[in-house]
């Protein structure tokens, strides 16, 4: 089980069609309440139990990850009807090899999305009244400075199989170096 949800999230990574490319991340509020957006998942190494998405440092997800580091991400794939809970310790990488590493493997549409103006969440006076740069254009390359890879270090990941015959879930987490699993009723 542990080795599929694995799998479905590596899918998630690779195929922008899988139902595990877009997770919703939660946050926590600078007012302490939840905090849920969409990110698109850009990596996951299951041996270092990390995934990763990227953001702008100007969004309101750093100011909250810096205050409180804890995350959670949910991913639903209704084919398959699999469900995963990821509860983790977030990293902001946005001046190292990760984030060098991050960027330089976006496509630059992505990459265009870092130059926008004003910043991510700023107020504006009509739906059109920012700027985005062109995909080639100078701002782009300039835009490095928002960029953030944001990687996540699972403590958690909760399994749910929805089956009309019965639903299955089970437990993974991480806790003083061992790996502990355990069956959930559903």
């Amino acid at each position: 089980t542990l080795a599929e949800s694995w799998r479905l999230i590596a899918r998630g990574v690779a195929d922008r069609r899988s139902g595990f490319h877009h997770p919703t991340v939660a946050t926590i509020g600078l007012d302490g309440r939840p905090r849920l957006r969409t990110v698109i998942l850009r990596g996951c190494d299951a041996a270092s139990r990390i995934v990763r998405f990227h953001t702008d440092i100007r969004s309101q997800k750093i100011t909250e990850l810096q205050r409180d580091n804890r995350v959670g991400l949910h991913f639903y794939e209704p084919v398959s009807k699999i469900q995963l809970r990821l509860d983790g310790l977030a990293t902001l990488n946005t001046d190292n090899a990760v984030a060098d590493a991050a960027w330089q493997g976006s496509r630059a549409l992505s990459r265009q999305c870092y130059g926008i103006a004003p910043g991510p969440g700023a107020v504006i006076s009509d739906s059109d009244a920012f700027t985005l740069p062109a995909p080639t254009d100078e701002a782009t390359v300039a835009a490095r400075v928002h960029f953030c890879a944001v990687t996540v270090m699972l403590e958690r990941l909760e399994w749910l199989y929805l089956a009309s015959a019965g639903h299955r879930r089970a437990l993974f987490h991480w806790q003083d170096s061992k790996d502990h699993s355990h069956w959930l009723a559903p």
